[in-house]
């Protein structure tokens, strides 16, 4: 079983699910007022009007409660990759198609604060952060997919090791972006494309050691 199944108790009547829902809210009011590190699980059951005991029924910890609220974004993030590389034939397929990705990622995290904190709230806890790499091997994995459609006779290993990478490296460029002015922010994504796009078009190709 996985943190996400472990940790929490799934809600089968509506009165708890309603009582679910608000937990979520109030945690994500708090993450959107003072980031991760300001989470209380006394102030969620506060702000949700119910008892400490009675929140620890449906999440035992923070960290619960952040990968619960991650799970939301990742459904919709696996969503938009999955849809989004689906169509990739040949190399102008995919220029576009990761073109497209990138930009519409940048544009998520800078609208949604709360995804933000929630992403920085995984990086700091160890049994968050495996989570998040499994994510990230989840898309890599769909991108190495499109990687195979326009490159049959290179070998899979190479696709997936350079997918992997490309994928690390623009959570990477995200952060950055994020501590940057919106000008040179954007001008960071747009090289990170631009480098990405470059070894996804012409691959190494030599296995990995």
């Amino acid at each position: 079983m996985g943190l996400e199944s472990d940790k929490r108790r799934l809600p089968s009547q509506q009165r708890s699910r309603e009582r679910f829902d608000r937990i979520l809210e109030a945690a994500s009011a708090i993450i959107a007022e003072r980031g991760c590190d300001g989470l209380k699980m006394s102030e969620i059951a506060s702000r949700s009007e119910m008892s400490l005991g009675a929140l620890y029924q449906y999440f035992p910890d923070k960290p619960a409660i952040i990968m619960t609220l991650a799970a939301h974004f990742k459904a919709a993030s696996r969503a938009c990759v999955t849809a989004g590389l689906a169509g990739v034939k040949d190399a102008g397929d995919l220029s576009a198609a990761f073109a497209d990705l990138i930009n519409q990622y940048w544009d998520t995290v800078r609208a949604e604060p709360v995804m933000r904190d929630i992403w920085s709230g995984m990086q700091a806890n160890k049994e968050l952060a495996i989570a998040q790499s499994e994510e990230s091997r989840f898309c890599a994995a769909l991108l190495s997919a499109a990687l195979q459609q326009v490159h049959p006779n290179v070998a899979s290993k190479v696709l997936d090791r350079t997918s992997l990478l490309v994928w690390e490296l623009g959570e990477a460029a995200v952060r950055l972006a994020l501590c940057l002015s919106p000008a040179e922010a954007d001008e960071i994504i747009a090289t990170y494309t631009r480098m990405s796009l470059s070894e996804l078009l012409n691959p190494v190709r030599r296995a990995f050691s």
